[in-house]
């Protein structure tokens, strides 16, 4: 017998609610932190090339 439909069942609105707004949660922050690790890096290689001249 298949419990009963609760609020993370998987069918009902807030699940798929839940699990979007996750998703998208998800997206963003690992786009931000690639972005500041790719400007980290970058700011990294100026300071380098500027200590060796």
């Amino acid at each position: 017998m298949a419990p009963p439909p609760g609020p993370y069942s998987g069918t009902s609105t807030l699940a798929l609610v839940a699990r979007a707004s996750a998703f998208t949660f998800g997206v963003v922050y690992g786009s931000v932190k690639l972005k500041y690790l790719k400007g980290k890096a970058k700011a990294q290689k100026k300071a380098e090339a500027k200590a060796h001249h």
